[in-house]
């Protein structure tokens, strides 16, 4: 079971199917969105819950252990901006690209858009921060899938590396 944690007790937990859905939608709605430092961290914290790559239930991580900011300016920027990726899911952005119909994704993205927007980030747990440093951002895109891409931890998007499951269909590449 992979959970994903609220800062005010609330959890999310998921199957490994669902949690690969639930990467697959954010992953599309992030990369649509990210423009800042901060959202480009976030990509990178998303593509280390690859469960292809890191291994099946192990992924997941705590709402309160994200570097939010430094001012309280900066912390309800990436809160909104986390809250908008959701809301991008949440209209089924790039969804009819899938080759799978993700049944449970949607009651997923409404609870974890209830914990991003329950969390205070002025609270988040100093010393704590589980995303990826600014040379660790995921600035890369993935040409074939048109998302950000897990360099520099592997070479590949949440879809070049889902095999079968091949979530968006690729893109050919010029000259093929």
């Amino acid at each position: 079971m992979n959970v994903f944690h609220g800062g005010d007790g609330r959890r999310l937990e998921m199957r490994n199917g669902g949690t690969a859905v639930f990467v697959d939608v954010l992953v599309l709605a992030v990369s649509a969105l990210a423009r800042e430092p901060w959202h480009f961290r976030f990509a990178a914290l998303l593509t280390l819950q690859d469960q292809n790559v890191m291994g099946r239930g192990v992924v997941g991580f705590d709402l309160a252990e994200l570097d939010w900011g430094d001012t309280p300016r900066e912390r309800a920027a990436a809160k909104d901006w986390l809250l908008c990726v959701l809301d991008l899911a949440l209209t089924r952005h790039r969804w009819e690209e899938l080759t799978y119909e993700p049944p449970y994704t949607e009651g997923y993205l409404r609870t974890y858009r209830a914990m991003v927007e329950a969390l205070a980030p002025a609270t988040a747990e100093p010393g704590t921060d589980v995303l990826p440093g600014p040379e660790d951002a995921a600035t890369a895109s993935c040409v074939r899938h048109r998302v950000l891409d897990a360099l520099p931890y592997w070479a590949g998007c949440v879809f070049c590396t889902a095999g079968d499951r091949g979530s968006v269909p690729q893109q050919p590449l010029p000259g093929q």
